[in-house]
Parts: structure tokens; sequence; C-alpha cells
């Protein structure tokens, strides 16, 4: 029998195959695709490729000059559709595809679907290639498996790595992986984000689709450097105490045809039914969940990127898509499930046993939905019944908040339900509150356009709308430039309006956020209960006529509550009344409203003292000073 050597057993057991034929087979990225090896002490790359209604496959690349006479894969005796071969000589950074035969006679190109490796688009051939690393931030994960299942805070910075920054005397490229570690490592520590979260880094073929048409599942885009150079950018963030949180996309995979669509001249990662096969919305293929080996290619996907790349958890993309059979389709254009319904009970199932499978191999990490609709229990475990995301993402804050900011003040005492009615279901699931890229998009303009009134009270209310979300139950995401205020709408084309930041306002934004972050990550009110009532209360949320909301955040007993004041007009409000729950003397800790952020520098700058007064339901009441369209947080002096 002859002897494999490399660092993962690469040769498929018969143990392998009949995981992955079962849909349990968690590490095929150790398995299939290209190994770089050594059998009886001959070097090259042993091939392993799913195609099981093919007629033949071969490997071809430039080392063969792309004939496909010349070295073919051989099916496995087992009937387990996988073609395997080993290849002499044929080494890292070698470019190839496989040519397959298919049942009509077709002969397709295709990428490997395992690829660690592929050519910078527009080509679209994978490259050999291996995954080693030694990698240096063995006291950011031992400090992460010790927080496993504590309640932490996540203020996440998301980030688009081809636009962030781009290099206009270079003919305006992006930064590479080595680059931003320098730039963008710095810069997320500087403002305090305890997590960043990269838009799509898999390899993709259209630049244009920011990533979410992928084609290289198990690789980084070579656009900004090679496998070890984004290892090494994870592993910058990490020594910086900076979790990396990667978006992945499950929900389609698009048509290109060195892609998996048609991938052996069948439909074998989707369905042959347009009604369940293809996505109306974005053109693509819809994998089809109830094939056990699609299930074990998209698992082993998810803990390819945990494992190998060392993320701290995965953003999942369009959960609602997968969610409903009838999602953006009229009648007629979809086939009920077996019940008769409309839920997708295969892509259901598959959720599950994602979530499921990723924290009993990650229990540190984090998984988060995007989930748009009022599905019931997305963030609850499946044992409850729930989909077992760890959190989801809060689209009815989002789109009401924004709606309520873009209104003129002297309006917004006729829609204060806007801003309180997301605390009625705050708790249901665990929320994180986003201010994503899809905000500031296809003609939705910069967040800052969307503000009313003259420069200074657009940026008022801006920073206002940040505190309020910052102090908002749950946890918080911000796309990259909404810290500064950025002007334009985002185009993945240009980088951000860095020169920006010579101006005092926009200046004054990037202050206010980065004493947000650390003030939500050093006050335990903040975080400690962001998914729980218990961490809660409001004082008054109906003062309509004065635009005004005043609650509490708990932090676990004995620790006090921090009181928060809201005000979304710009008027200057004298000894308004506010009732606590603790006598003695309070302090302004945080303020939007400051000079230092760009604001009118109204505020408290002598602590309170409580009056015996019995108001809003508690015993003791503050005489306040309420700045203009501002957010003031004050906490009682021990």
């Amino acid at each position: 029998m002859p002897t494999t050597k490399s660092k993962h057993a690469t040769r498929l057991t018969d143990f392998d195959i009949e995981l992955f034929r079962a849909g349990k087979h968690f590490k095929l990225y150790e398995k299939l695709g290209s190994h770089i090896t050594e059998i009886d002490g001959e070097a090259g790359t042993y091939f392993a490729v799913w195609a099981p209604s093919a007629q033949q496959v071969s490997v071809i690349g430039d080392f063969n000059y792309w004939n496909k006479d010349e070295h073919p894969l051989f099916p496995r005796w087992d009937q387990s559709g996988i073609w395997e071969g080993f290849i002499p000589n044929v080494g890292k950074g070698t470019i190839y595809k496989y040519h397959i035969q298919a049942p009509d006679g077709r002969h397709l190109e295709k990428g490997d679907p395992y690829a660690f490796s592929w050519e910078i688009p527009p080509r679209t051939a994978s490259v050999v290639w291996d995954l080693d690393y030694k990698w240096k931030d063995s006291k950011w994960m031992k400090a992460r498996k010790a927080s496993a299942g504590q309640i932490q805070p996540y203020s996440v910075y998301e980030v688009h790595l081809g636009s962030w920054k781009k290099l206009g005397h270079e003919g305006n490229r992006s930064l590479t992986y080595k680059e931003l570690i320098k730039e963008l490592v710095p810069y997320v520590k500087d403002l305090g984000f305890t997590h960043i979260e990269f838009m799509p880094i898999m390899e993709h073929p259209f630049y244009g689709s920011w990533g979410y048409q992928g084609t290289g599942y198990f690789a980084p885009t070579s656009r900004y450097g090679s496998p070890q150079d984004f290892m090494a950018l994870v592993d910058a963030f990490h020594k910086a105490e900076i979790g990396v949180i990667l978006d992945w996309v499950p929900s389609h995979f698009p048509s290109d045809a060195h892609g998996l669509a048609d991938f052996d001249g069948t439909h074998l990662y989707d369905h042959a039914d347009p009604r369940k096969g293809f996505h109306p919305d974005w053109k693509s293929c819809i994998f089809n969940y109830g094939r056990h080996e699609v299930r074990s290619f998209l698992i082993s996907n998810a803990l390819f990127w945990l494992d190998c790349y060392h993320a701290d958890g995965l953003r999942v993309d369009a959960v609602a898509s997968m969610l409903y059979l009838d999602y953006s389709r009229k009648e007629g254009e979809w086939i009920p499930n077996e019940f008769g319904g409309r839920e997708n009970t295969e892509a259901i199932a598959f959720l599950k046993e994602f979530n499921e499978t990723v924290y009993r191999e990650f229990p540190d990490a984090v998984t988060i939905a995007e989930e748009s609709t009022s599905w019931t229990g997305v963030s609850r475990p499946t044992y409850s019944g729930g989909l077992g995301f760890g959190q989801k993402w809060m689209m009815g804050w989002m789109h009401d908040t924004l709606e309520f900011f873009k209104k003129e003040p002297i309006h917004r005492q006729y829609h204060q339900n806007e801003i309180t009615f997301s605390l009625v279901y705050a708790f249901t699931e665990n929320f994180m509150l986003p201010l994503s890229h899809d905000e500031v998009v296809h003609g939705k303009g910069a967040l800052i356009s969307r503000m009313p009134g003259d420069e200074w009270q657009r940026f008022a209310n801006l920073r206002l709308l940040y505190g309020q979300m910052f102090t908002h139950p749950g946890t918080q995401l911000l796309f990259m430039g909404g810290e500064f205020g950025q002007t334009s709408e985002w185009n993945h084309d240009k980088g951000l309006e860095w020169w920006l930041l010579d101006f005092r306002f926009h200046k004054g934004v990037q202050n206010w956020i980065r004493d947000l972050n650390q003030y939500y990550r050093n006050q335990p009110a903040m975080y400690e209960q962001q998914f729980s009532n218990e961490g809660f209360q409001w004082i008054d949320y109906s003062d309509s006529t004065n635009n005004v909301i005043i609650f509490l955040r708990k932090g676990l007993p004995p620790r006090k509550p921090v009181l928060i004041v809201c005000n979304f007009t710009p008027v200057v409000r004298e000894n308004y009344k506010v009732g606590v729950p603790f006598a003695g003397q309070w302090k302004e800790v945080l303020n939007s409203d400051r000079a230092t952020y760009g604001g009118s520098d109204v505020q408290n700058a002598e602590p309170l003292t409580t009056s015996e007064i019995n108001y809003h339901g508690q015993q003791h009441a503050l005489f306040l000073t309420l700045a203009p369209l501002a957010i003031q947080i004050f906490e009682a002096v021990e």
C-alpha cells in the first residue's frame, strides 16, 4: 500500500465517505480539493473532487498546457461520486482547473470548490496552495476560550476591504492585507471597537458583488494578497485584542461558468426546478439544503474559517431568503413544502445543524443572523425550537430609527413611538443594532445626508443617533465611514473620504464614536444585561411634547444603574425634572453636545443633588439642563 505524507491525512477513507454521504463530514477541506503531499517518497499534489454525474474528470493547468487527456482522475469504487488522483511534481502555486465531461457530452472547465487559493480576478483558475502559518494569537485564543458563553461587549466596525482606503497616487488601488495590518488595525484599535466584520472576503469574480457572489468558498480573495497574508491580518487584529467576524453566504451562489453551477453537468449543488433553485433578486442559484453532500460542503466551509483562519464569528447573510420558499416570489413561482406551507424545512434544518455544529466545535465563537422578518427564535437554542444563532440583526430598530431621525424636529413629537417601539420586542432575541452598508447604498445616501436641519443640526442629529444606538439594549454595528460622517454614498470603487477629518464636525463625530466605544466597553450597565429586560427600565417615554425620552440601563446587582436622557429637539431645556431611583449626587459622564464633539457645549458641569420629590414613579428627582439634539448620560456618585 502506498504511504502518504502530509500535514493532514489527505487520502479519503471509507469512514470519510460514510460521513460525507450522510451529510456529517464537517472537515472536508482536509480531504477534498488539492493537497500538497508526498506518496512513496514522491512529491506532488493529491486531487479529489465530487462530480457524480461526470463521464470523465481530469486536472488541467499550466503544468500540462491545459490538456484534458494528460492527467485524468479516477472514480472511487464506492460510488460516492468522488474522483481522485495523485499528480507528481505538481506543487504550490500551480494553476489548475477540473475538466469535466458532462453526461450530455459537454466539456466543462471548473474551478476547485475546495481550493485554498485562486487566481486574481478576472482570471478564474484555482491555485495549489497550503495553509502553513505560525499563529501568534495564543493569548487571544485562550482568553476567548475562557470567556465562552459569557455576556460581553460587541461593538462591530463593518468593513469592505477593497474600499476602506484607496491609494489615488497608485491608480486608485486598494490596500493589501499587509498594508491593512499597518493602517486598519491601529485605526480600529484607536476607535475602541471590540470587533471588526469583513464583508465577504471569500474569492468572488465580480468585484461589484462586494463578495456576496462567491466562487472560492475556501480562499480569501487574492486581490489583496496570499492566504497567509490574510491570516497575518487576523493575527494582527487578535494581537490588538480585536475580534474578527466574517460575512458568510450560504444562501445562494452565482452561475459563473467556472463555479458551482452546473458543476458536473447537472444541478449538483442547487435545485433543477427554478422555483426552488433560482433566486429572483440576485439572479443566482440556491443551495439544495436537503442534499447530504451539500450540507457537508457548507458546514465544512463554515468551520474552515473558524478553524484555519481563527475567525471569531460568522455573520450569515440573507437568512430570511433561506427560511421562506416564497421569498421575493409571486403566486405560482414557488413550491410549498411537504406540509403545504411556505417555510423551507430543509433550510431550517440546515441552519439548526450549522449552529449546533459551530457551537459544539467552537463554543467561544459567535454566529449572527441577518434576518429581516418576525421569525420566532432566530437567536434561541435549537433545543427550545430556535434556529440557534448567537445574535440577530435588529432590522426593525434600524428602519424605525432612521425614519424618525430624517423627520424635522418640529414633527418628531407626532412620531415618538417610532423611537420607542423597539423596546416592545427588544428582548425577544439577542439583538445586534445594525447601521450597515445596506443603509448607505442604492440611492439612500450617507447617514449624515438624511439628517435634517442646517450643518450644525445635521451633525448633532448624527451624534444623537449614534448615542441612542450605543445605549439601546443589544450590541452594535457601524459601517465604515459612518464613524466620521462620510458625506457621500458608499461606492466600492472609491475609498472613504478621509480628508473630511480635517473639518471640526467630522472630527467631532469620530471623537464621539471613540468615547461611546470606551464607555460601552468599560461600563457594565451597558452590556452585562444587554439581552435581558432586567437591564433596561423606562423612566419616561411619553413626553412627546418636548420630544424627550428617559431610561435606565442596568448591570448586574448590586451595580447602580445609569441614567440616559435623549432630547430630540434643538431646544435647550433648563430645570427639566427627571425621576431617579437613588438619592444623592449624580454626575454627567457623557454628552454628545460637548465642544470636543462639535456641539454647543451645553452641559451639567457640576454634580447634581437629588430632591425628595416623587416623580416618574421614583422617590427622588433631578433638575437637569438638557442640551439640544443631544444624549446625556448620568451616573450616581459613589
